[in-house]
This record gives C-alpha cells, structure tokens and sequence, in this order.
C-alpha cells in the first residue's frame, strides 16, 4: 500500500522501524501534540508522535480515527 498518509511507527518488542499502523486512532496529548496509537496486526501495540499537517492528512485519507 503506497498511501503517502499510511503512518509508520518503531515497534519496540520486535526493533522494526517504519512498521505500518493498523487500526490507528490519532489523539491529542496535554501538550497539543498529536499521537498515533494502534498495533501492527500481529498484536503488538504501536505509538508514534506526528505533526498536525500529518495527523489531519491521515485522518482525512481515512487511514486513522480522530480520537479527540
């Protein structure tokens, strides 16, 4: 899947960099800054912090949730 909004994370349990997000729900932190949670697919949860234009392109393209 080529989408230019797909977000990617570091999944931490198995050191992979640029893990595709499934499921992504992106919500807002106490600071104003935007998260992406979600998990890999494989059971393992994902999380990574994302800019606003990247956070509304995602939830536009329907990739992610808004969770706010």
């Amino acid at each position: 899947m080529a989408n230019s909004a797909m977000l990617t994370a570091y999944n931490v349990k198995t050191k992979e960099k640029n893990v595709p997000i499934q499921d992504a729900v992106i919500t807002k932190t106490a600071k104003g800054a935007y998260m992406a949670q979600g998990n890999d697919g494989k059971g393992n949860k994902l999380t990574t912090l994302l800019s606003e234009a990247k956070a509304l392109a995602a939830i536009q393209a329907g990739v992610a949730k808004q969770g706010w």
